[in-house]
């Protein structure tokens, strides 16, 4: 994102045009050769890179490298692009086995070219470094290696653009989902604030699916929600809107979702909104609704509260971001085959240790560990190594301090009404709906817990649970509608075009919509002097 304006680059470049800005390592190069891998030969396949053996380097050239966020000049782009001398050829060569070659190959052939004198060390950028956290190794699934990746920015960090120690005009990285809050801050610096009254300033909406996308773009678990989703949106109109005798505000389900967006005001995870077709039931004729729905509030400090007080708040779910410290998987859509991390929030405080427990929608407790929180913690989290399937329905996850309760938090393993993007048969629903083999989570047993912790199991819930894993066709849906409402709220629904329920608001006049107004976001034609907006 910029951090200077237009005109200011411009000027600069306009200045230095004969000059290639790159941000070199400043280390010893044994070192940078070493942590970057360029002695080690790595092969892209299969969307995994693949680290086969060592390699040398090859004899008489200074490798540099370091940022791959630069600015070259023509002179310089048309030389590598072009030129076939042997500098280019072998370096290319070279680097097509390479693990990060953007964030060496140019700066090395620069370093040994006829060019070598047009280097400025200075990429012209901001990069919010923060090696403790952005060090995870969190990229070992896509590839053999471990590597680090820098933070995103936060309003504290505003300063950090208004230094003058050295020329910048690009920072990174910002992404929305984490905080927006920041993008207004610099957007406003740059170019002035919006009009007074300007809609959805605090909004943001991300696309996750779309039609065109294709149904098997998504998973099965997060098909099963959108469905439900639409469903109590459908609920939530008939309820709200609907008059005794009157059916114009009353639909009938059609097809799968048409899109679904993430919404956050404030910064803050509002819920899905979901695109999806029904039919109104006063007129027969299909309509296209959008509905919003929010998760309630699960997390619940213990009545009457402990003396312990360093718990700030918990939540399960998947895809954790160690370096962002969320979940990437918002709104925790989870099934039976997932694997869920437990997070715990903590403020500052002497060293304890709690206990962790989890306990299934029959009671069964599937997990328990201690934790010990130090005094510096600000986030835990663990992924207990349960056996799969996870018995459908909501969970419980409770957080002792010497075995008194000082928190508790819920989440939903929902049923799955499809496999493979088809409605789920009998057999599959079985498998995935009946818990883990012989009700064990875990080769050991906290059985004994159950009656300690007053967490009693009943004949007659393990009964229905077992009759539950039956279920497919309508009987599934109500299930798992059942189970949804219990999560998730539908909070409002309104109407992309004509309708027939006369109370229903139209999608564009409402504030939350993926329809409603968002100049902000607005790109239209370049205009003359090159500017979007």
């Amino acid at each position: 994102f910029p951090c200077r304006t237009n005109d200011q680059l411009v000027a600069f470049l306009s200045r230095y045009r004969d000059m290639n800005f790159l941000k070199s390592h400043g280390r010893d190069n044994a070192r940078f050769i070493r942590k970057q891998g360029l002695d080690r030969l790595f092969l892209e396949c299969d969307t995994h890179m693949w680290r086969l053996g060592d390699r040398r380097i090859p004899e008489g050239i200074a490798v540099d490298g370091g940022s791959d966020w630069f600015l070259l000049n023509r002179k310089f782009v048309e030389y590598v692009t072009f030129s076939n001398d042997d500098l280019v050829t072998k370096m290319k060569r070279f680097y097509s086995y390479t693990l990060l070659p953007a964030e060496s190959f140019f700066h090395t052939v620069l370093e040994n070219s006829p060019y070598c004198d047009s280097m400025v060390d200075n990429n012209l950028r901001i990069t919010n470094w923060n090696r403790k956290l952005g060090c995870k190794c969190q990229y070992k699934h896509i590839v053999d290696w471990c590597g680090c990746s820098p933070n995103d920015f936060k309003p504290t960090d505003f300063h950090r653009f208004q230094q003058t120690a050295r020329p910048t005009f690009f920072a990174r990285k910002f992404e929305a989902v984490v905080n927006q809050e920041i993008i207004g801050q610099l957007d406003y610096y740059l170019y002035g604030n919006y009009p007074p009254g300007t809609p959805g300033l605090r909004a943001y909406w991300e696309s996750v699916y779309d039609e065109p996308d294709g149904l098997h773009t998504l998973s099965d678990v997060a098909l099963t929600m959108y469905h439900a989703f639409a469903r109590l949106g459908l609920r939530r109109a008939e309820t709200s809107f609907h008059a005794a005798g009157d059916n114009s505000c009353r639909y009938y389900p059609m097809g799968h979702p048409v899109s679904v967006h993430l919404y956050f005001l404030a910064d803050r995870f509002q819920g899905f909104l979901i695109r999806h077709h029904a039919t109104n039931l006063a007129v027969s004729k299909l309509e296209t609704l959008e509905t919003w729905v929010m998760p309630k509030k699960v997390f619940k400090i213990a009545s009457p509260p402990s003396d312990f007080g360093r718990l700030q708040f918990s939540e399960i779910g998947t895809e954790w971001d160690a370096k962002e410290r969320l979940f990437r998987n918002f709104g925790g859509l989870l099934g039976p085959t997932d694997e869920p991390v437990g997070m715990q929030k903590w403020g500052k405080g002497p060293n304890v240790t709690v206990t962790v427990i989890w306990v299934d929608p029959i009671n069964v407790i599937a997990a328990t560990y201690d934790i010990l929180i130090e005094s510096s913690a600000e986030f835990t989290h663990y992924k207990p190594p349960l056996n799969l399937p996870l018995r459908p329905g909501v969970w419980t996850i409770k957080i002792l301090h010497h075995w008194v309760q000082v928190a508790e938090t819920k989440f939903l393993v929902t049923p799955l009404t499809f496999s493979n993007q088809q409605p789920i048969k009998q057999e599959e629903a079985m498998k995935y709906h009946s818990g883990p083999p012989k009700n064990a989570y875990m080769e050991q047993s906290f059985q004994g817990l159950n009656p300690v912790l007053n967490i009693p199991i009943s004949a007659a819930r393990v009964d229905q649970a077992k009759r539950n894993a039956e279920l497919v066709g309508a009987r599934l849906e109500a299930w798992v509608d059942s189970l949804v409402g219990n999560i998730w709220s539908a909070v409002d629904i309104c109407s992309t075009g004509p309708t027939a329920c006369p109370v229903m608001q139209g999608c564009t006049q409402t504030a939350w919509s993926s329809l409603s107004p968002d100049p902000k976001s607005e790109l239209g034609p370049v205009k003359p002097d090159g500017r979007l907006r």
